[in-house]
């Protein structure tokens, strides 16, 4: 790209939304009720977490971060879409756009990490029980948080402000949010390099947790299957079955838009992001909640005590 046609654009038209007023009032109010419910789903969760202290152990604390992250992404995302449905207007700075777009990748990477953790948390919770508080003790759990962050930081981050997206004339962005696939649009100049650092950040942050997840869950069920009881099959399957149920979210809509980048589905991700980005941090303190009698009872306490 001729340097001549380069020039420093100020701001970026989210063109992604309706024009319709009537359809954006109704994903205004729609928005907004998801919202309020994923702020109160993990702030209760991470309540719940800190006042019982039967939920003082390595897997509620890992929960209690993802929850910490869920509540983060969704209020980097969600509180600029519901502003903008409220003009006709539907711009952004190019300093917040880039702020949105760090954050956002930072906090999904972070919990993709996160949930590989968590995986391994379950594998020696279940095929090493004797070892299990000697090897997850709290203060192996808190380093491990930290190197995730920083780990999520130095691939994301800090790539991208050493050498950022430079842009073109062109400021349309067919996209709700400041996403990355989607800027990758309407950028120009040397991309395959920027891309080559996104696929060899994609490959730390996505794939290589996704196969030590796998790896970790075909170890736990060849243990759970030679377990005798049928209680205690139960019990250990439904351990693991709040956090494959997040992993698949996760996981689905991430790849979906990661690698499925066909035409037929461009139309769709950005749609797809928002499953990813607003509908799963709702639900994920509501997986973890109504199969689990510990944290309804944790819940029951905040309710009697208010």
């Amino acid at each position: 790209m001729d340097p001549g046609n380069q020039t420093s654009l100020k701001e970026i038209i989210l063109d992604g939304f309706s024009h319709n007023m009537h359809i954006c009032i109704f994903f205004f109010n729609t928005l907004l009720i998801i919202y309020l419910f994923t702020i109160l789903g993990n702030s209760f969760l991470i309540c719940a977490v800190s006042i019982s202290s039967k939920l003082h152990t390595p897997m509620y604390f890992f929960l209690c971060n993802l929850s910490v992250l869920d509540l983060c992404y969704s209020s980097i995302i969600t509180p600029q879409i519901l502003l903008l449905l409220l003009f006709k207007e539907k711009t952004i700075s190019m300093l917040n756009c880039m702020v949105q777009m760090n954050i956002s990748l930072f906090l999904g990477s972070t919990e993709g990490l996160l949930l590989a953790v968590m995986a391994y948390d379950r594998y020696i919770a279940i095929c090493f029980p004797l070892y299990y508080t000697n090897i997850m003790n709290g203060k192996i759990c808190r380093n491990v948080v930290l190197v995730m962050c920083l780990g999520g930081f130095l691939l994301t981050v800090v790539p991208n402000i050493s050498k950022p997206l430079v842009f073109c004339a062109k400021r349309k962005l067919d996209h709700f949010v400041c996403e990355i696939l989607a800027l990758l649009k309407i950028s120009c100049g040397n991309l395959a390099s920027y891309k080559l650092r996104l696929s060899v950040a994609s490959l730390f942050l996505l794939l290589v947790p996704l196969v030590f997840i796998v790896v970790s869950y075909c170890l736990i069920i060849s243990i759970i299957l030679k377990i005798q009881s049928t209680d205690g099959r139960s019990k250990a399957f439904s351990t693991c079955a709040s956090h494959l149920s997040v992993v698949f979210m996760f996981y689905g809509t991430t790849l979906t838009m990661y690698m499925g980048q066909s035409k037929r589905l461009s139309s769709l991700l950005k749609y797809i992001f928002l499953v990813y980005g607003i509908i799963t941090p709702l639900l994920n303190p509501l997986i973890y909640s109504l199969k689990n009698s510990e944290v309804k009872q944790a819940f029951l306490k905040i309710f009697q005590s208010c």
